[in-house]
């Protein structure tokens, strides 16, 4: 670890593969809900309801914590979920 952050902050690299996993998380349960069957045999599929999941597990509390400090996920209240937010700078 660097000398400049303390032993209980995240690094920039665990921030990121969470960040990742959590996309691959999301990514693979909206793919999921929209292959399921219902969407009718001449539709093009049915879009996905899911915004938010629950945070995948392997990595500490203080890594989320900093990417919702980054404003990267959000916790939707009320729930154990959270969601997606867009990267600073976009619409």
């Amino acid at each position: 670890m660097s000398d400049d952050a303390p032993a209980d902050e995240p690094t920039k690299d665990e921030i990121q593969r969470a960040l990742k996993a959590f996309k691959k998380r999301l990514k693979l349960y909206k793919r999921d809900d929209e292959s399921k069957l219902g969407g009718g045999a001449f539709s093009s599929g049915k879009a996905s309801g899911i915004v938010g999941i629950r945070l995948p597990d392997g990595h500490r509390p203080e890594t989320w914590a900093a990417l919702e400090a980054k404003k990267r996920i959000k916790r939707i209240p009320g729930t154990q979920t959270y969601e997606l937010l867009p990267p600073p700078g976009s619409k």
